[in-house]
């Protein structure tokens, strides 16, 4: 298993630091490039059937179909990098996502809605595991204690990004050029930033390791501490899949149509603060700890909202549960760092973010069929106290 702990660091773990590390901006920058297709495609998909005068309950259906292939496939990927390396999947993946972006618009989805949810199908399942490979790289980037968590708490913190500049990326094309425009963009950048990350040293240089036995079927999920945490961290994504259901109702009960957008940006400011200011210093005690400090933070974030506070006052409570996502995110990517399976990082990683996916269509089924208001709020809440439950729970298993 992997031997990175919580101590203090050894050497300068500032941000400037790390990022004036070799090949750190380039990676950190090329996984946010190419993983903005998953904050575009959603929104390209339903836009495009719009445009063909499609039924909004087809263009959400497509849009949930590629975000549960998107969850789906990483973990299978990421055993695939584990085995043969980064180049080798990151590659060729991204060529099948961009190219069923590419034909999605010649399917005509409106007139051929089986073939359409198969080329969906397709771009989700072969949406390469950047962020997953990312963070099994930054032991070899920085073999320092100190500067991964720190470069853990920025990853996180940015993350974030996507689901602003996505969304804001594909209305845009979209406005300007049109949806077909809108998907070109999203192949386009997906090829973009893989491109980034596999041209470089540390990507093309990573190797999987050898192993000596055949690895169980179930891989990282044979460890019950990662089986805890992946089973809470469902849980967490509930929380998340539900904020653009809760604001959008909101904004509909207010007649305030901005609410929609603002607040889920919010709650992203507000991870990327607290992320940001988790990764300033070397707090004590282990990761394990610090995962269900945040968690308790986070469920308890969502209080505010429970009322159908007014918009602003809405804006500023999404904020609250954002600001201790990141360092719930950074703790457990530590924590799986420590639990992994030696030669099995990748397909963890992996595995804890397909878990947060599954948990957010999850969230966003739930509350949409929530019939008033507070049930609304209360899925967020529900999801969250779900994980903090979970971690506290079974606590000594994340540990051992």
């Amino acid at each position: 298993m992997s031997t990175t702990t919580a101590c203090g660091p050894t050497q300068d773990s500032g941000y400037r630091a790390v990022l004036g590390s070799p090949y750190v901006a380039r990676l950190l920058g090329g996984t946010l490039i190419g993983r903005l297709p998953t904050g575009m495609a959603p929104i390209a998909i339903l836009l495009l059937v719009r445009a063909e005068h499609g039924p909004l309950a087809l263009a959400g259906a497509l849009g949930a179909l590629y975000g549960l292939a998107c969850a789906l496939g990483q973990p299978l990927l990421g055993r695939l990098v584990d085995r043969h390396g980064q180049s080798r999947v990151l590659v060729p993946a991204t060529a099948a996502a961009s190219t069923a972006f590419l034909l999605l618009p010649c399917t005509g989805p409106v007139r051929h809605p089986v073939l359409a949810a198969l080329t969906v199908l397709a771009a989700g399942l072969a949406t390469p595991p950047l962020e997953a490979g990312l963070r099994a790289l930054w032991p070899v980037l920085l073999p320092d204690a100190g500067r991964q968590r720190t470069a853990l708490s920025l990853d996180s913190s940015t993350q974030g990004l996507v689901f602003v500049a996505g969304p804001l990326l594909a209305t845009g094309f979209a406005a300007g050029a049109g949806a077909t425009t809108a998907l070109v963009a999203t192949a386009a950048l997906g090829l973009l930033g893989t491109g980034l990350v596999v041209t470089s040293q540390p990507s093309r240089a990573w190797r999987p390791a050898e192993f000596t036995e055949a690895v169980h079927w179930t891989g990282p999920l044979r460890v019950p501490g990662l089986r805890v945490l992946f089973a809470a961290l469902i849980g967490t994504g509930v929380a998340l899949g539900a904020v653009n259901v809760l604001a959008l109702s909101a904004a509909e009960r207010h007649h305030a149509g901005w609410l929609a957008g603002v607040m889920p940006a919010a709650l992203s400011i507000g991870s990327m603060l607290g992320g940001l200011a988790y990764g300033r210093h070397a707090w004590p005690g282990a990761p394990t700890r610090h995962l269900v400090a945040a968690s308790v933070g986070f469920a308890a974030g969502w209080l505010p909202l429970l009322p159908d506070p007014a918009p602003t006052v809405a804006v500023l409570g999404a904020v609250l549960p954002g600001t201790f996502l990141a360092p719930l995110l950074t703790a457990a990517f530590l924590t799986v760092d420590r639990l992994a399976p030696e030669g099995e990082s990748t397909e963890a990683f992996a595995w804890l973010i397909a878990c947060i996916g599954i948990g957010q269509a999850a969230g966003t089924a739930l509350a949409s069929l929530a019939a008033v208001p507070l049930l609304v709020a209360a899925v967020p809440l529900a999801g969250a106290a779900f994980a903090l439950w979970l971690l506290h729970r079974f606590n000594d298993r994340l540990s051992s």
